[in-house]
């Protein structure tokens, strides 16, 4: 395209392949917008990475500006207006992941040795395309907007805001609208699925346990008077509570959620209680890691082997063959693997309890030791 050299698109290639400086967008945008901050990481560096996809495509084909396809800018525009953000939330989260993206790009270019005459001209060109993103952005916002403001969908999104973030108790007719009753007692669902397609997908099959769904902070959470049963997705269900009482229920599901971990599925609120309680404090599981398994180097093959068998051999409730079933190993190389684990740290699998000394409290001090060891060797 006129104007748009090949500089453009290596410098937005590398951007593209560069998880530090993706990172280093979202976090401007979420830094400088609540509404976005709100939104799940993932859904943002999502809407980013396609966008930053869409742009290689359009400088390869070449054209003007405003020209081409701009099917990524148009979605996200319209999936932030389905998630209920506002066009001011909106245009600060562009606004800001706009300026962090044209600085980082500036600095890359220098780091390819570009000189700054270059570079101005090259700062024209980018800006000149991401202009034309941001309005494709306004105007898939426009679009759906419209559309949503014709259907009962959006209506549920809004009442489930309410209910959900700000506390609100819409009036008798607005949640009869919903399909809500004022003195009823409703499950939250919360789902992980943050992408609008899929999640009307989700919100279709969830539609037979009837309840009313959308699109919540980003994800398709919903109230039901039935627990759904089954999901190909995680979700996250509380007990059933009043309508007063939901805003506390969903910001304890939302928590679960990103405790939860592996496996999918429908996973009750109350089964994940100890693992969201630990996930709060993240800092205090990396000093106890550090505290009990300090010895240990992240980099060692068999440091990770002994401790991913000693997690296995606490979530197996402590028996040898159950542990050897699950790693397929024999129970004698169960046994040796602990043996080094208690040799090398200050690992307590609780084998000999100490007088005075609460055997489940000690165990549970291990396996979040343990856990927490492994996922941050994983980060």
């Amino acid at each position: 395209m006129p104007g748009m050299s090949a500089m453009v698109r290596q410098v937005l290639e590398a951007v593209a392949a560069d998880d530090e400086v993706v990172g280093r967008v979202v976090d401007a945008a979420r830094g400088h917008s609540p509404e976005v901050a709100r939104l799940p990481a993932e859904e943002n560096r999502r809407h980013i990475a396609f966008l930053l996809a869409e742009g290689i495509a359009h400088l390869e084909r070449g054209g003007a500006p405003d020209d081409g396809d701009f099917s990524a800018a148009l979605a996200l525009g319209a999936d932030r207006a389905a998630q209920g953000v506002s066009m001011a939330g909106l245009l600060r989260g562009v606004h800001a992941g706009r300026t962090e993206l044209i600085r980082a790009a500036v600095e890359l270019a220098r780091s390819l040795g570009v000189d700054d005459g270059a570079i101005l001209d090259f700062m024209i060109d980018l800006d000149q395309y991401v202009g034309a993103v941001e309005r494709h952005v306004v105007s898939g916002y426009h679009a759906a907007e419209l559309q949503l403001s014709r259907t009962a969908r959006d209506l549920n999104a809004q009442v489930l805001r309410r209910l959900l973030v700000s506390g609100e108790l819409p009036d008798a007719s607005e949640l009869a609208r919903a399909g809500l009753r004022p003195d009823g007692r409703y499950h939250c669902v919360v789902s992980g699925v943050t992408d609008p397609s899929r999640a009307r997908a989700l919100e279709q099959r969830l539609h037979a346990s009837g309840g009313v769904y959308g699109l919540v902070e980003g994800r398709l959470v919903g109230l039901t008077p039935v627990p759904p049963s089954w999901s190909d997705d995680l979700l996250v269900v509380s007990p059933a509570t009043a309508l007063k009482s939901l805003r506390g229920m969903y910001s304890m599901c939302a928590q679960a959620l990103a405790a939860a971990g592996a496996p999918l599925g429908v996973r009750r609120l109350v089964d994940l209680a100890a693992e969201t309680a630990l996930a709060a404090f993240p800092a205090l599981a990396e000093t106890l890691a550090d505290s009990v398994l300090g010895q240990l180097d992240p980099k060692s093959t068999f440091h990770h082997e002994i401790v991913a068998t000693a997690l296995c051999y606490l979530d197996n409730g402590g028996r040898l063959s159950a542990t050897a079933t699950a790693l397929h190993i024999h129970a004698n190389t169960v046994r040796y693997r602990l043996d080094r684990l208690v040799e090398l740290t200050d690992a307590d699998l609780g084998e000999n309890p100490v007088a005075g000394r609460s055997h489940v409290l000690t165990t549970l001090h291990t396996w979040w030791a343990l856990r927490s060891w492994i996922d941050r060797s994983a980060r």
